[in-house]
């Protein structure tokens, strides 16, 4: 089986999102040849030309079917007007929009929740990263939730020595946040605002974006406790990511986040009021401090969300299309 991924090419960091290579690379060991196309060009019309460059890259490549993540990527798919299956991963903003407060989306974004809408008849089935994210469909025949899943075995669990390769101080209490502190949807503000009304010297932000997956790793196998104080977000990697080496977390309660923790101690869900943040955060730092690791990763391993799992689950997805 041959399936060409479509998906965005138009970030600085990397050629193809980080979550999504894994995932291609998942399903190389499930036995599925894997091949990449970029979209380059942003906005509707960057997608509608990447069309017409998809239809070229097509033709005499015996592809089985098209996986292509993110709707305007779908789009682009669909209007090359392929002889093939299409199969459509929601992201999470192509299905809700982008949070730009609490409950609050910014207008502009809009359009892709109607593009969303418009979209479901012309692909064969629709994979979405979340119970949340799937209710923006209205084709529940052709939807499943699928989280996206995590290379367990390129990520140890085991803490420590990475501590001064990072620069972080020996006598300080890190908390970390891994997102762009510039994306209103990531919430950064939350984060500092609660840090300084704690008001503590032995507390420290750690936050490194940009920074390469291996770093990311490091990062979550030497902090105390990593942050998420996001507006939304559909089945966040980061968040499975921490909880594989078993690092305590507090983050909001979107996305599926409140289902990733299930009762495991170690993992906070707070609101987005700073007086709660900050008290989960003291009690993440003294779980830290007395007990350490938390079971995140044998909670991952339970919820089926490693990649393997989540392949073959893909794999269902696309036999049954074929069929």
């Amino acid at each position: 089986m041959k399936v060409l991924f479509v998906s965005s090419g138009n970030s600085k960091n990397f050629d193809v999102a980080p979550f999504i290579k894994s995932q291609g690379e998942s399903l190389v060991g499930r036995g599925v040849e894997v091949d990449y196309f970029t979209v380059k060009g942003k906005g509707i019309f960057g997608y509608l030309n990447a069309a017409k460059e998809l239809k070229k890259h097509i033709k005499g490549k015996n592809i089985d079917l098209i996986h292509a993540h993110y709707t305007l990527s779908g789009w682009a798919a669909v209007l090359s007007k392929p002889r093939i299956p299409i199969i459509l991963s929601l992201m999470g903003t192509d299905a809700y929009g982008e949070y730009v407060g609490v409950n609050k989306i910014k207008f502009s974004s809009r359009y892709l929740i109607f593009l969303t809408y418009l979209i479901q008849p012309f692909v064969n089935a629709i994979i979405c990263k979340s119970k949340h994210i799937e209710s923006f469909v209205y084709l529940k025949k052709k939807s499943q939730v699928i989280p996206n899943g995590i290379l367990l075995d390129k990520i140890n669990c085991d803490k420590s020595g990475f501590e001064k390769e990072l620069g972080l101080n020996p006598t300080k209490k890190h908390v970390l946040f891994l997102g762009n502190k510039t994306n209103r949807r990531k919430n950064y503000q939350l984060l500092q605002s609660t840090v300084d009304r704690i008001n503590s010297d032995e507390i420290s932000i750690v936050a490194p974006y940009p920074v390469s997956h291996d770093q990311v790793i490091k990062h979550m196998r030497s902090v105390d406790v990593l942050v998420v104080p996001s507006l939304m977000e559909g089945s966040p990697n980061v968040i499975k990511e921490a909880m594989a080496c078993n690092c305590p977390i507090v983050a909001t309660n979107v996305g599926d986040i409140a289902w990733l923790f299930g009762d495991e101690p170690g993992h906070f869900i707070t609101s987005f009021e700073p007086d709660d943040v900050a008290e989960k955060i003291r009690k993440a730092l003294e779980f830290a401090q007395t007990v350490g690791k938390t079971n995140g990763r044998k909670r991952i391993i339970q919820l089926g969300l490693d990649s393997q799992t989540v392949a073959q689950r893909i794999v269902a997805v696309y036999r049954s299309v074929l069929s």
